[in-house]
């Protein structure tokens, strides 16, 4: 059995995995991967999808595009002491890292929770910081609310007397050009193609790990889009757009709210809005009630060729 069958069973196995690291999710998000996979005698401990890539020459180790994590996953026994915790997690990364193939290249993002920065530089990787919001879906609706500032719930009851949210995905094109413009307003392109979506959103659609909620206005003129996506354990706020052709803020409150209950409707524990350095839209977020959680880059550039490439970019 290889390492890929192997991984396909252990997926089945545990309800941990996120859903960034389903097989099906890696098949087209990086249709070349293959995963580590660390053991204690015949006990699987740990399991790392990487995706296999080469640019110009050059290994690579990077987050696919469109798949906001990806790194090891630890899996704890039942009986290990919480004192052990920590020295588990660090033997079975460590064990891990040992199996990646060498990579010139990094740029990694790890999941929220993921803490061995020293020996991520062990292995002479520069860990970097981003940042996430999470909102635990423990409590009933009304403690959400009352996490919220008072300005996102006034906005979020004066939506919902002006927009209509359902679940079509027939919208996908509208989203695309919705962040298209977004970026061009900051003077970006768009890194990923519209096709490219539409395979995520299909993978999603077969895998019922996705859901396309559109806000229009009494008129039917669309307001706002929000793409959500959920495994067994956590919700995230995949991708969402404003209609730049109208003032559709409070829509985007109230489709955020939506997606939130619904994530807890499914028995999600937690709600990933995946978070922003962009100081506009960490503010947006920072109201929900969420708690900030800062989540691990690992990043390496050992090519003067892409070194190049990369200072032409800029």
């Amino acid at each position: 059995m290889t390492n890929k069958e192997l991984y396909i069973k252990i997926c089945t196995e545990h309800n941990t995995i996120p859903v960034f690291e389903k097989p099906w999710w890696l098949d087209v998000a990086c249709p070349q991967w293959d995963v580590a996979i660390a053991k204690k005698g015949e006990q699987i401990t740990g399991a790392w999808p990487y995706p296999v890539e080469s640019k110009l020459g050059v290994s690579m180790i990077r987050t696919p595009m469109l798949t906001p994590y990806l790194g090891p996953q630890v899996f704890f026994p039942e009986s290990l002491k919480e004192s052990r915790a920590d020295s588990f997690e660090y033997e079975t990364v460590a064990e891990l890292m040992t199996q990646l193939p060498p990579a010139k290249v990094w740029h990694l993002a790890l999941q929220p929770g993921m803490k061995q920065a020293g020996l991520f530089k062990k292995h002479k990787l520069d860990p970097k910081v981003q940042q996430t919001f999470l909102l635990e879906l423990t409590g009933d609706e009304g403690a959400l609310l009352k996490n919220m500032k008072e300005a996102t719930r006034r906005n979020i009851r004066m939506a919902e007397g002006e927009v209509t949210v359902t679940n079509s995905l027939a919208h996908l094109k509208d989203l695309y050009e919705f962040q298209k413009n977004t970026l061009a307003k900051k003077g970006k392109t768009i890194p990923f193609s519209l096709k490219h979506m539409q395979q995520i959103m299909d993978a999603c659609q077969a895998n019922d790990a996705a859901a396309l909620w559109v806000a229009k206005d009494h008129g039917g003129q669309v307001q706002a889009i929000v793409w959500q996506v959920w495994d067994e354990q956590r919700s995230y706020y995949f991708m969402g757009g404003q209609n730049p052709d109208t003032n559709s803020y409070r829509a985007m409150s109230l489709l955020l709210w939506h997606t939130m209950k619904e994530a807890k409707a499914r028995g999600c524990a937690v709600f990933d809005l995946e978070g922003s350095m962009d100081e506009g839209v960490e503010r947006f977020f920072r109201n929900f009630g969420g708690e900030r959680a800062l989540y691990i880059i690992l990043t390496k550039n050992k090519s003067i060729r892409w070194k190049l490439k990369q200072a032409i970019l800029k």
